[in-house]
Formats: C-alpha cells, sequence, structure tokens
C-alpha cells in the first residue's frame, strides 16, 4: 500500500508533506534538507537525453543559462500552443516540465519516508479554470502519481490553520503566491470547513512584483550608462535574480544597494522600501479591488470577519500587512507559515482521501487525523469560475452562452436544462461548454466539447442534459433519455486547452524513464 501525500505545487516553490502518526501534518525535507523545493528546472544534456536538474542548485544557475532554464511554468498550465525546446532537441509541455518537478518530489518524500509514494492531493490557485485544474492532474499522472483531488490553496491554508482550536469564525484568506492571487472567505466551525466566496488572479504574484521591480533597476542603470538588460536575455535573468533579491531584502530592512555588472562594468543602485512601494504599487491596489469584490460577493463587511490569514511567500513583504491592517482593521494572524500552510492543509485532505487505514511507523491513518482534529471534517467549497454552455438563439443562427452554473455555487454542484432534437433522425448531442458570466461567447473561455450518439427520434423527442461540476471543479456532462427515461451516459468533453489520453501516455514513458537530479 502506498502513501498519500499532500503536495503545494507553486509557481516559484513547491513543498511536499505527509501527516505523521500523531495526526498533525509535517512538511518533508528534501534531499538538500531544504522544506521548499525551487519549481525550477534547468535542462542538462551530457551527450545523450536531457538530465533535469530541479531545484535550488537549477535556480542557482537560471542566469548563467538562461536558455536551459524554465520557471514559473504553473503559468503556462492548459496553454495548448506553450512548449519549452531543450538544447538536446527535445520538447516538453507545461504539463511535462510540471511533471519533472512532482518527480522530484515524490522521489524525495520516498527517501524521506523509506515507502512509495503513490497517491497526492495537489493543491490548484482557487481561481483556476477548468482546463489548469485537468493540466495539474495531467502533471500528477505524467509523474506517476495517482491524483486523489486538486484542492484550492486558500481552502488548504484555512485546513491546517484549522488545527488550532481557536480558529472558529469567519476567516478571510489572503493568498499572494510566487504567481497568482486568490482572496477567499470561509466560515470554520470545528471541523467543518465551509467556503463562502472566493475572487482571484492566476496572473499577479511575487513574479509580478519582481517585474515591475526589475523594469524600475534597468532604467536606473541605464541613466548610469549600462546596457539595456531587457534587450539580453543573460543580462535579464541575472537582473530579475537582483530584483528578487533585493525584494525579498527589502522584506526585513528599509534599503538596500542593487549591484550589476555588464561588460566588464560595475553599478549600484540605491533602494529604499518606499521606492520599492510606489513601484509596485499598482499590483497592490489590484489585491485590495479583489478583496473588495469577494466582500461583496459574499455580502459582508470586515466587521463580519473574524481573523485575516497571510498564505505565500509574497506576504511577507511588508506593505501587504500594512495594506490589509489599513483595509480590515485587523492584524492578520501570526502563527501561520506562509511557506507552508498549503502544503500542510494538502496533507491534511489526502489522508482524508486516501485508504491508509491504520497508521505506520511514517504517516498517520484516516482515523488519526480525525481524532486528531476533534471529530470527521467536512469541507464545503465554491466554484470560482461560472459554468455554461453555447445555444442557439431563436433565429437558429447567432450563438450565446448560457450560464448553468454561477460562480461561488458551492460544489459539487449540478443543473440541468431540457432540450429536444433539432430535426428527425437526429443521432447525436452535439455540447459546447464554456467558463465565464458573460452572455457574448467571444467574452468566455471555451473548455472543450463533446457528442454523444441517441436513439433515433422525431424531431421534438424531449432530452435533458444536466452540467456538473465535480468537488474538483471539473465538469461533468450528462444526457436523459427523457423518451425511454434513462442516462444515455455521460458526454466525453475533448478539452482544447489540454492533452489528450496518447500524448498522456507518451509523456508518461518519456518522463517515467528520466534521470531527475
Amino acid at each position: 500500500m502506498g502513501i498519500a501525500v499532500g503536495i503545494d505545487l507553486g509557481t516559484t516553490n513547491s513543498a511536499v508533506s505527509v501527516v505523521r502518526p500523531t495526526g498533525k501534518p509535517e512538511v518533508l525535507k528534501n534531499k538538500e534538507g531544504d522544506s521548499i523545493t525551487p519549481s525550477v528546472v534547468l535542462f542538462q544534456s551530457f551527450g545523450g537525453p536531457d538530465e533535469p536538474l530541479v531545484g535550488e542548485q537549477a535556480k542557482r544557475q537560471a542566469a548563467a543559462f538562461p536558455d536551459d532554464i524554465v520557471q514559473h511554468v504553473k503559468r503556462y498550465m492548459g496553454d495548448p500552443s506553450w512548449r519549452f525546446d531543450s538544447s538536446s532537441g527535445a520538447q516538453y509541455s507545461a504539463e511535462e516540465v510540471s511533471a519533472i518537478i512532482l518527480k522530484r518530489l515524490k522521489e524525495d518524500a520516498e527517501i524521506a519516508l523509506g515507502e512509495e509514494v503513490t497517491d497526492a492531493v495537489i493543491t490548484v490557485p482557487a481561481y483556476f479554470d477548468d482546463a489548469r485544474r485537468t493540466a495539474t492532474k495531467q502533471a500528477g499522472q505524467i509523474a506517476g502519481l495517482n491524483v486523489l483531488r486538486v484542492l484550492n490553496e486558500p481552502t488548504a491554508a484555512a485546513l491546517s490553520y484549522g488545527i488550532d482550536a481557536d480558529a472558529n469564525g469567519t476567516v478571510l484568506v489572503y493568498d499572494l503566491g510566487g504567481g497568482t492571487f486568490d482572496v477567499t472567505i470561509l466560515k470554520i466551525a470545528g471541523t467543518e470547513f465551509e467556503v463562502i466566496a472566493t475572487d482571484g488572479d492566476r496572473n499577479l504574484g511575487g513574479f509580478d512584483f519582481d517585474n515591475a521591480l526589475m523594469s524600475y533597476l534597468n532604467e536606473e542603470l541605464k541613466k548610469q550608462g549600462a546596457p539595456d538588460a531587457l534587450e539580453d536575455v543573460a543580462l535579464m535573468a541575472s537582473l530579475r535574480e537582483k530584483a528578487e533579491f533585493a525584494k525579498k531584502a527589502l522584506s526585513t530592512v528599509p534599503k538596500t544597494n542593487v549591484q550589476f555588472s555588464a561588460n566588464d562594468q560595475h553599478y549600484r543602485v540605491p533602494l529604499t522600501r518606499e521606492e520599492f512601494n510606489e513601484v509596485t504599487q499598482s499590483l497592490m491596489v489590484r489585491t485590495q479591488e479583489l478583496v473588495t469584490d469577494v466582500l461583496e460577493a459574499s455580502k459582508l463587511t470586515w466587521d463580519d470577519i473574524d481573523k485575516v490569514l497571510l498564505v505565500g511567500g509574497s506576504t511577507r513583504m511588508p506593505a501587504v500587512r500594512e495594506l490589509v491592517e489599513q483595509m480590515s482593521g485587523k492584524s492578520p494572524e501570526l502563527d501561520v507559515n506562509p511557506d507552508e500552510a498549503v502544503a500542510l492543509g494538502a496533507a491534511i485532505q489526502a489522508t482524508l482521501e486516501g485508504d491508509i487505514e491504520v497508521s505506520t511507523e511514517q504517516v498517520g491513518s484516516k482515523a488519526t487525523v480525525e481524532s486528531f482534529l476533534g471529530g470527521p471534517v467536512h469541507i464545503s467549497d465554491v466554484t470560482s469560475q461560472a459554468l455554461g454552455v453555447i445555444l442557439i438563439e431563436a433565429d437558429g443562427v447567432t450563438e450565446f452562452n448560457q450560464v448553468m452554473i454561477e460562480r461561488n455555487t458551492k460544489v459539487p454542484a449540478k443543473t440541468e436544462l431540457k432540450t429536444k432534437t433539432a430535426y428527425d433522425r437526429q443521432t447525436a448531442v452535439h455540447v459546447k461548454v464554456t467558463q465565464g458570466d458573460g452572455r457574448d461567447p467571444q467574452n468566455v473561455t471555451i473548455v472543450g466539447e463533446g457528442q454523444l450518439e441517441i436513439p433515433v427520434y422525431p424531431k421534438g423527442s424531449p432530452l435533458r442534459v444536466s452540467y456538473e461540476y465535480d468537488v474538483d471543479q471539473t465538469v461533468v456532462v450528462e444526457v436523459y433519455d427523457l423518451t425511454a427515461n434513462k442516462s444515455l451516459g455521460t458526454i466525453k468533453i475533448e478539452r482544447v486547452a489540454n492533452l489528450g489520453e496518447g500524448e498522456l501516455g507518451e509523456m508518461e514513458q518519456k518522463i517515467g524513464g528520466m534521470q531527475i537530479n
């Protein structure tokens, strides 16, 4: 019997955790002895197939080998057009690169535990859509993992926080990670976790703060006669690294110096925390807008919020705490590790979802977790995206998007649409599924489409089509024959942004046989 772990697959850093026999979750150390593994892959070749290097050692070589490095691949999940071409001539999808990171985490966990890891709960930003959630599951499959569930990161953080007996109340989770931002409001009552509303931006995170600072530093350096670093791949990689270091330094000190070298010349740019805050102010304002939106969506005010949790490494920036205190009039909770909270919550969920009935020397069972927490755990989450379907107007030509399940609806959620066959001897039902709130098809995302064969009936024969979000917020469509009063089965949605079964099998073999360092 394999072990189930929780994995925080982050844009900039990742972590893997497990529930110990005591019932308490713990982040496992990697081979370097660190709790956090940078989500960075250096594609090395030594005359043969690629031998990827993952983690801190890869990150340290980013500036030296910018053409061989992949960072922030999470931003490209579910994007079928993105590919990385390694110097060996091999090509990789975002799912494959993520699978390489996951495989490294899996192997590190197996070394730490001395047992095989087979199952995992992998966390995703709450605002991830179906394509990105499906891509995350597929990355896990390619890495050799049975993905029990994908769990929203803010929910996972609240779950780990809920271990504390004093956690009861209405909680707002402000989750600013390396590449994404989520804000979620939920109620905690003992072992009951009820998400009320969520919102976010999948392209807003620490990486964007780094980029804003990098652009500012580049302009200051050019004033000193330095070349334009944004026009040179190696210089840009070096300057981005300097910007990240400066950002982290300014989280603990009020000012720092940024040292930069180019063309055998050395430059220095003094930088204060106030200057950094000014450069990144528009990004902070964007998080503020999203917090306001989610409060409005939940029909709550700050007076209704009992506690604020800061999650994600980027919340270490002093401006975040200042903004939250200014907005809420409350001090954020201090007993939350922003780097580990998500992984810890994922481990709890993995144990609850897994099949370990009896604790071993290394890991706890579902019963152990429930005993530790004080009872069975119930999590009620909500949809971050509206689910819809493309229909035809009465003119028989114009398409429009019909929202079937509204955003912030509790999941799993299911709704039905009664329809009729459009013509005599119709042999199939064709469905085009969307995510988004707009009526105009141009303003929503086409998740995919599919069709299901139906019995040959006269025009106008009644059918019922059900649309469902499962607990992972992936889409399921089922067709019912109301003439025969039976289900015709589920429609296999051919997702336009995700891998096919044949591609998945090939990638499993490719990554499975790869030496990962």
